[in-house]
């Protein structure tokens, strides 16, 4: 079991992947400036209840992901832009909200099950061929530039990046992230892929009927 601080959020970090962060609220100026004195990692967690600043602590989900600083720039009154990595997938087993000003929770790892298994295996290669196809619908609308290249090829990491890419609700992301197995977060993916694919050619390869709306005949 591990203590963890808590930085409660409506975004999902995924392990692997970046998140950028700006700290204004005494609180997290105090949670990330012993965070960042002692080198140890913070909390990522989605919010389930409550909002996301300058309220009362919100109640999170019980999946989240740490998170470690690896870029700060300061700015006036203490105030900070933090660029951080998600490490490890971790899940909630009680909460201290009066420790500290913010969130305090204990922890144990929540590592995917079965990760090398033959058939996550063998289904790897149909999410890169999703992956592939959506960043190419994507790139076709202008609606974001993205470098396959650049997609980690582990298999665990490239799950998790195919994960984060999804332009999906943070509710989708969490039920992604709170996935037990490997093979259950990768046929997650795959039937996401598969959806926003479709999506993607409907809305920015209209047909026939819909170019002869605008027509000017």
């Amino acid at each position: 079991m591990l203590e963890l601080p808590l930085f409660p959020l409506n975004t999902v970090l995924f392990p692997g992947t970046p998140i950028q962060l700006h700290i204004f609220e005494e609180r997290y100026k105090r949670m990330i400036g012993i965070c960042l004195s002692t080198r140890q990692p913070f909390g990522v967690v989605m919010i389930r209840r409550g909002a996301e600043a300058l309220g009362s602590l919100a109640e999170p989900y019980a999946i989240g992901c740490s998170a470690q600083i690896i870029q700060v720039q300061r700015l006036e009154e203490g105030r900070m832009n933090l660029l951080a990595v998600g490490l490890d997938r971790f899940r909630i087993l009680s909460i201290d909200a009066h420790a500290q000003p913010y969130l305090v929770a204990y922890v144990e790892p929540y590592p995917l099950v079965n990760p090398d298994s033959a058939s996550v295996q063998a289904a790897q290669e149909l999410l890169r061929a999703w992956v592939r196809r959506y960043i190419n619908a994507l790139s076709e609308a202008n609606a974001s530039q993205v470098d396959f290249e650049q997609i980690p090829t582990e298999p665990q990491e490239f799950m998790y990046a195919a994960a984060a890419l999804l332009q999906i609700s943070p509710l989708d992301k969490q039920e992604l992230l709170s996935q037990e197995s490997a093979a259950e977060l990768l046929q997650g993916v795959i039937t996401l892929y598969k959806r926003e694919v479709a999506l993607a050619r409907n809305i920015f390869s209209p047909g026939p009927a819909f170019q002869g709306a605008f027509s000017p005949n």
